[in-house]
């Protein structure tokens, strides 16, 4: 089969890939994504504060960061479908492994330990991965609607959750979602999910010297890189601790669970609209631009839900900045490491970049905890979000040109400033 050479030709090849890949990444948010609606019902039965509750997020935040190189390199390895068949498996059982919670501190960190993984198993770099193989022309938009699961999961999560821990407990409602929602996922995963790219691809060396792209050690010395890093760790500690603590954030406010439920469902529904806008955007202007302005805007949304500040119409459209401006975050992320890095060793860099989104995601929800369980109210961490998201916008936003390749850049010709050379500059 030729190579496809438009973006349309791209979406006609492999619009399954794309469907599948949203589909793993919303599974991928079903245990943290619904946690929120679970503190109230499990904090009154067990007597556990909300430090506790967040407690298993920094173990899984522990183990991934460890791991999460290793485990990207292996995608490199075997391929995404490899992998991502018996990892739906894994992250099934141990969703609906958290409905056996029995009020044990210890049995509650080892779920968590469980969790890393099959986090782990199904990890972002199998299905962002899988989508910068299949698509060049239209990677920008692919990767948006892609990442655009997790804000399905954004939507659909909380108002779900609620009825279904409602009318048949909190129990019950996580084997629901972890056999429901990892039911669909391997069923699309094994009509649809393969490494079209090439395919004795999963049989070559991880270090393919045929594929554009950055070794390893030249990707460790990128600045543009680091930014990225450093940019998306900022950002994923902060829109998760917000995320984690959004519902009681709201409650606090005078909001009905109900309510504050449908309206973190609403801003999931924005999260979709911002990955495919941006996405789109992406492709067509310059990327650093289009992401630093878009994460630099959560700095509003923090402001926005200050207690001193925050009303009801306030807080919507706090929710709604959250929600368009969170859901791009690793969109950003994996689009700018597949632009800065290649797509050499994609997965073993990503994987490092998975480290970083594990310890982000592991702080952020501690971190909002405590601040909530010291001082009564969430201010010191909203504080904190607003002066962050800003240094991270401004980190996207100051990134150089990434740089095209038609060949693995050498290690002699690469500038002193660890950015590639484009093409053409030789």
């Amino acid at each position: 089969m030729s190579e496809p050479t438009t973006a349309a030709e791209e979406w006609k090849r492999g619009w399954g890939i794309a469907l599948t890949s949203a589909m793993g990444l919303s599974f991928l948010s079903v245990v943290f994504g619904g946690m929120g609606a679970f503190i109230q019902p499990m904090s009154e039965e067990f007597g556990w504060n909300r430090s506790t509750l967040s407690m298993g997020m920094p173990i899984a935040g522990g183990v991934i960061l460890l791991l999460s190189p290793f485990a990207g390199a292996l995608v490199d390895r075997y391929g995404p479908r490899r992998l991502a068949l018996p990892g739906v498996v894994i992250m099934t059982l141990s969703a609906a492994s958290f409905g056996l919670t029995n009020g044990s501190i210890l049995q509650w960190s080892l779920l968590w330990v469980c969790y890393a993984f099959a986090y782990l198993s199904m990890q972002m770099s199998i299905w962002t991965g899988a989508i910068a193989g299949a698509f060049n022309k239209g990677r920008g938009l692919a990767l948006g609607m892609t990442l655009g699961g997790s804000g399905v999961a954004q939507a659909i999560l909380p108002i779900l959750t609620i009825w279904l821990i409602a009318n048949v407990g909190w129990r019950h409602a996580y084997f629901y979602l972890g056999f429901g929602w990892g039911g669909l996922t391997l069923l699309l995963c094994w009509l649809f999910f393969h490494d079209i790219r090439t395919p004795t691809r999963a049989k070559k060396k991880v270090d393919d010297p045929t594929a554009d792209g950055l070794t390893i050690a030249q990707a460790w010395r990128n600045r543009g890189l680091w930014q990225v890093a450093i940019a998306t760790v900022l950002m994923m500690a902060l829109t998760q601790g917000l995320g984690f603590h959004q519902i009681p954030i709201m409650t606090d406010a005078g909001l009905s669970r109900e309510n504050a439920a449908w309206l973190a469902g609403i801003a999931g529904l924005a999260g979709i609209a911002g990955n495919v806008v941006t996405g789109a955007l992406m492709d067509r202007f310059r990327a650093n631009w289009v992401g630093g302005i878009t994460l630099g805007t959560m700095a509003l949304a923090f402001a926005l839900l200050l207690k001193e500040v925050r009303t009801p119409t306030l807080i919507v459209i706090a929710m709604m900045i959250n929600g368009y401006a969170a859901g791009t975050k690793l969109q950003i992320c994996s689009y700018m490491t597949s632009r800065y890095g290649g797509l050499r060793n994609f997965g073993a860099i990503f994987g490092f970049m998975g480290s970083l989104i594990a310890i982000g995601g592991a702080l952020g929800p501690s971190l909002a905890a405590a601040a909530y369980d010291l001082s009564g109210d969430y201010n010191p961490f909203i504080f904190v979000g607003m002066l962050g998201c800003a240094i991270a916008g401004a980190l996207i936003l100051t990134l150089p040109s990434y740089p095209k390749w038609k060949s693995p850049p050498a290690e002699e010709e690469m500038l002193d400033d660890p950015i590639a050379l484009p093409e053409g500059a030789r």
